[in-house]
């Protein structure tokens, strides 16, 4: 309470004390009660819900899935019980009340007149994600401990995979489960004290952090990834009970779910990379006049350490041929090093991909150094890439303004700048303005120094805005 009033006092609010209630052990909010480590429904909203007759139109569903969409963070596997009810408010579809909306509408009801208890997460106390898959959705539950040493669920997540999503791999649908729930609970779990335990029955993504082969879908994830401190844990399926019934929907599964089999990655020593025999001729002939080839032969042989930064491990001789990374190394000849881009530049089925499409192709089997650049290079002179271009001087326009996002929360879109070179006032001379540019304009303005570096900056927003506001969507600075 005493932090809470100083707060106030620092930022010059005020409040009358005939709103205010002190010492409440529960506190209506926003149609929730939230008691001490608990949030509930609001019992008065939930009394007429037994009385609540079935929908006769279409109006009558949208308005019942609207009031229980409120609460969906509430019921396990929502998405699947209301599907029916969903499925009627569909545009051009006529209204039916079938047994599976009266299924479904019961069920729900049921559903909140159990009513269940969501525990408030303790950001100070680690989390467990459990997530599952199937072939046709995905599910998690966010746990945490209680007091009473039990875990308990803080809230639920359901998605039907559409069309696209339910040809991918079951590696990533299992995958896809866990990206959804990071991304979901990620106001809880990012810069925690703890690491995140992330429950999968998949035993292949407990390599995926060690991975080295990575496609573009795979690679994005990754990225995702590593933004949280994450422990991937393997359980077998049958343990994992809610997770599992969440991804394994009646009204999705078409066929037999047999995808839960433990899958085992191997690593990629154990692969051979396969060169065609013409090509290795063409590698040995262009050696002997190499420099890198003749140093990395003899820091390998002689000095027992690796040619340029990086383990030892990575690099292999076998037959005079130079192997990084399980990549064949090609030796430093415009020529060879055109044909095997070429090759693959041309060779592709869908066509001539661009620099970056083209390098990762090229990499996958080759390597030299300065390789990006020669691609790059490579690709500019392309003259099937180039006649493919339909602007390559595209018409430059004048500066707008960056509209602002509607619905936008307090600070939730932030511009920030410094204003430099002030007269030095207790020890420092700048000021880190931050503005909310889409809701209410206000500002916050930050005493710091000119030599302000990037993790200092951090630091500023991080205790003067992100402990006030949240993380914001985005940033806007020049």
């Amino acid at each position: 309470m005493i932090r809470l009033l100083q707060r106030l006092k620092e930022q010059d609010l005020y409040l009358k004390p005939h709103k205010c209630k002190f010492d409440m052990r529960e506190i209506d909010f926003l149609g929730l009660v939230i008691r001490p480590g608990q949030i509930v429904m609001d019992p008065t909203k939930l009394s007429g819900i037994s009385e609540w007759l079935a929908p006769k139109t279409v109006t009558g569903v949208r308005s019942f899935t609207g009031f229980t969409n409120f609460y969906r963070k509430f019921i396990g596997n929502y998405s699947a019980i209301a599907k029916p009810l969903y499925d009627l408010t569909k545009k051009g579809v006529p209204f039916n009340w079938t047994d599976d909306c009266d299924m479904a509408f019961n069920t729900l009801k049921r559903r909140f007149q159990q009513e269940p208890v969501l525990w408030l997460p303790n950001l100070e106390r680690p989390f467990i994600i459990e997530t599952d898959a199937s072939k046709w959705a995905s599910g998690g539950v966010l746990r945490q401990e209680g007091p009473d040493g039990e875990l308990h669920p803080c809230g639920f997540i359901s998605h039907a995979f559409d069309v696209a999503e339910r040809n991918y791999e079951i590696y990533d649908r299992e995958l896809f489960a866990i990206v959804q729930a990071l991304e979901t609970w990620r106001h809880h779990l990012m810069e925690g004290p703890h690491p995140v335990t992330v429950l999968c029955d998949h035993k292949n993504l407990t390599y995926f952090q060690t991975a080295q082969k990575l496609n573009q879908r795979q690679a994005h994830w990754s990225l995702i990834l590593s933004m949280f401190d994450l422990q991937l844990v393997h359980v077998p399926g049958r343990e994992m009970v809610q997770s599992d019934a969440l991804s394994r929907r009646d009204d999705h599964v078409q066929g037999i779910n047999n995808d839960n089999d433990d899958i085992i990655l191997l690593p990629d020593r154990l692969f051979i990379n396969v060169i065609d025999l013409d090509l290795q001729a063409k590698l040995k002939d262009r050696l002997g006049a190499d420099d890198f080839h003749k140093m990395t032969l003899e820091a390998l042989t002689i000095s027992g350490l690796p040619p340029i930064k990086s383990a030892l491990s990575d690099w292999e001789v076998n037959d005079s041929l130079i192997w990084y990374k399980g990549r064949i190394y090609v030796p430093d000849d415009v020529v060879l090093r055109r044909e095997i881009t070429r090759t693959i530049h041309e060779g592709q089925p869908f066509g001539h991909p661009g620099q970056f499409e083209t390098l990762d192709l090229v990499q996958w089997d080759y390597w030299w150094p300065g390789m990006a650049k020669f691609i790059k290079s490579f690709v500019d002179g392309c003259a099937v890439c180039q006649q493919m271009k339909i602007n390559t001087h595209p018409t430059k326009v004048g500066l707008q303004p960056i509209a602002g996002t509607p619905n936008a929360m307090p600070f939730q879109v932030i511009m920030m700048d410094l204003v430099t070179d002030l007269p030095e006032s207790h020890g420092f001379d700048t000021i880190m303005v931050v503005v909310d540019h889409s809701s209410s304009k206000g500002v916050i303005f930050i005493p710091c120094t000119k030599t302000l570096d990037a993790p200092q900056a951090a630091e500023l927003l991080l205790r003067n805005v992100y402990k006030r506001y949240g993380l914001p969507d985005k940033i806007i600075s020049d």
